[in-house]
């Protein structure tokens, strides 16, 4: 199916406020690019099959983090613990060494794998999609694993949020 975006007229503050409503987790996602590692701070992951094991990712098409993950073909979604909020905050910003002063290790696919995160999910990637303004990545899982016992970090009407 086809979608003609000609048709819609909705106003973005309106849809960025609405669907700020929704409350979410923060990722970042990592990989080694020619053998230095790169990230991008990611809110919109889900899970999207069992059977196949797929993850989906929508990243801005602006990204300059992206095309270099793209490249690598695999990639770890780290998942943020609440203490990590400045993390994400370097990670989301453009340009420069987004790995100073964060330690990590590899992840069995030979992806950086963040200290302190809840959990992780190593993929290969699979497809990638057209979202308008953003690309649907979907990868296929190869490897997880979590944390023992922590808090999330959460992103809920453009602040960061924990659970009581």
């Amino acid at each position: 199916m086809k979608l003609n975006s000609s048709t819609v007229s909705v106003d973005q503050t309106k849809l960025r406020s609405v669907c700020g409503l929704f409350c979410s987790g923060v990722t970042v996602v990592t990989a080694l690019h020619r053998g230095r590692p790169v990230g991008l701070t990611c809110q919109s992951f889900s899970s999207l099959s069992l059977d196949p094991p797929y993850i989906a990712l929508c990243i801005g098409r602006g990204s300059l983090t992206w095309p270099l993950i793209r490249q690598e073909g695999r990639f770890c979604v780290n998942i943020l613990a609440d203490h990590q909020e400045g993390v994400c905050q370097q990670f989301a910003r453009s340009g420069g060494d987004k790995f100073t002063g964060v330690k990590w290790t590899e992840s069995p696919n030979a992806s950086p794998l963040l200290d302190g995160v809840l959990g992780w999910i190593d993929c290969s990637l699979v497809r990638e999609l057209d979202g308008g303004d953003h690309v649907i990545a979907i990868g296929q899982v190869t490897n997880l694993d979590q944390a023992e016992a922590d808090s999330p970090l959460l992103y809920y009407r453009s602040s960061f949020q924990r659970l009581p």
